[in-house]
């Protein structure tokens, strides 16, 4: 316990003097939002920016032609995406495309493992929030599904941190511990390095205060907050013992714990097809 205790003492000192290693956004996806924010931007300057990315922009194809976001003609080149989804929607769909290199294992043994667990996850709790969004607020899906796809970005640095301690690396209760004690406080730093909005910085930093309530507008980390509990129904994870009665982002969402069971396994499939997204 003495090792775990100075490692988070590290940690935390490291983010108060700005010297943990954190991930760097990809460049695309700073160009990309760059061009989203520029009044002056056209679909077409922005088309040729994602374009110039040929993974990503053969990504976006997919997504554009996929249920979630498909409902007229096939979208058969990049412009014609960008059209039809709007910049905005564009901008946080690149940036959720982009999140699978920040996700990628960078390090062997355990540590991949845990990256990998990490990363479906998320793409789950995307999922489940880009539906939940969709169908019972008046937020952007889009916006959702990113929010639920960072939520756990801080476990990143902290798994790479103890990848070369391995008296901690091999302890994985102690691992656990550790990411729950300061993951928000590493992705709240992660999120102001990126210069993303509040709104998201807001989720990384509270979605899993339970019995927080900001008042009569749901958000989103109501939704991530909901997204996140269901994500683990039907596991052993702590989470899954809650009692959700008592957990105000249900009321916010205007469904009883119950109603929110129902309704996303009314919405299996599209869930199943949003998060299919990322494979």
């Amino acid at each position: 316990m003495e090792l775990e205790t100075q490692l988070m003492s590290k940690i935390m000192g490291d983010i108060s003097n700005n010297r943990l290693a954190l991930p760097t956004l990809p460049e695309i996806a700073v160009k990309v939002r760059d061009m989203v924010e520029n009044p002056n931007s056209t679909a077409a300057k922005i088309a040729v920016t994602v374009g110039s990315d040929p993974v990503l922009s053969t990504k976006l194809l997919q997504v554009a032609n996929s249920a979630a976001y498909n409902s007229g003609k096939p979208v058969e080149n990049v412009q014609i995406a960008v059209t039809r989804l709007g910049a905005v929607v564009i901008r946080n769909v690149v940036s959720s495309m982009v999140m699978q290199q920040i996700y990628q294992p960078t390090k062997d043994g355990k540590t991949r493992n845990r990256q990998k667990t990490l990363w479906l996850h998320s793409t789950k709790v995307a999922a489940i929030s880009h539906v939940l969004a969709r169908k019972f607020t008046r937020l952007k899906s889009d916006q959702a599904m990113l929010a639920g796809l960072i939520h756990d970005i801080g476990a990143i640095p902290i798994y790479n941190e103890l990848a070369s301690i391995n008296e901690l690396n091999d302890d994985d209760a102690a691992v656990e511990r550790i990411v729950h004690k300061l993951h928000n406080l590493v992705g709240t730093a992660i999120l102001d390095a990126w210069n993303f909005p509040q709104e998201l910085i807001d989720v990384v930093a509270n979605h899993e205060d339970f019995d927080r309530d900001s008042g009569d507008s749901v958000d989103y980390v109501d939704v991530v907050t909901v997204a996140n509990l269901h994500s683990y129904i039907g596991s052993n994870h702590p989470l899954a013992k809650l009692d959700w009665s008592e957990i105000p982002a249900f009321k916010k969402l205007g469904l009883t714990p119950e109603e929110s069971i129902a309704a996303m396994e009314e919405a299996s499939e599209e869930v199943a097809l949003v998060q299919q997204m990322f494979s």
